[in-house]
């Protein structure tokens, strides 16, 4: 299957609110934020959402299909750190290799930005944490009982990808 995948703006807020309330219903233990939550929001909010961050879509027959947010860290001694949020992408693009490009997309973005990018992702999502590791992401720990979804803990792994020194490598070497 084709796909394309560019930077989505202000523009993009319908198709943003469908896509991220389609993996927020079908998949409430990946995401810190509820689809009720989620739907409780204005269309200005999303749209101010859309210009504060760096949302990249991937588009596949004319409509958006999946979506990956970077943001930068804003203290002052966390400047050189950025997140990847609300990673996800419909099932009909799963397996094609448009995940992996989505995410390879925001992390060239991130990488004229920051000099590591940081992620989180449930400890029981193996493909998810296996389409990281294709990406450069190691995992460096995991925060026990994260998210409280349902009634169910969810533990989610921490997972960095450094841009400036070999993968892996930390002060503490």
């Amino acid at each position: 299957m084709d796909y394309s995948i560019w930077m989505l703006n202000a523009a993009d807020v319908t198709a943003y609110r469908a896509v991220r309330h389609e993996a927020l219903v079908n998949h409430p233990d990946a995401y810190a934020s509820s689809a009720d939550s989620f739907a409780a929001r204005g269309d200005e909010d999303l749209a101010a959402l859309l210009g504060q961050m760096a949302f990249f879509g991937v588009f596949a027959e004319g409509s958006l299909a999946g979506l990956v947010a970077f943001g930068q860290t804003q203290g002052e001694r966390e400047q050189h750190r950025g997140w990847l949020y609300q990673v996800y992408v419909q099932p009909r693009l799963r397996g094609t290799g448009a995940g992996l490009a989505l995410i390879e997309t925001a992390v060239a973005h991130a990488s004229s930005r920051v000099i590591q990018l940081h992620l989180m992702v449930g400890a029981h999502n193996v493909p998810a944490i296996r389409l990281y590791e294709k990406a450069g992401f190691k995992t460096y720990g995991t925060d026990p009982r994260c998210l409280l979804v349902n009634g169910r803990y969810i533990d989610e792994h921490m997972m960095v990808r450094f841009f400036d020194e070999a993968p892996g490598k930390t002060d503490n070497e």
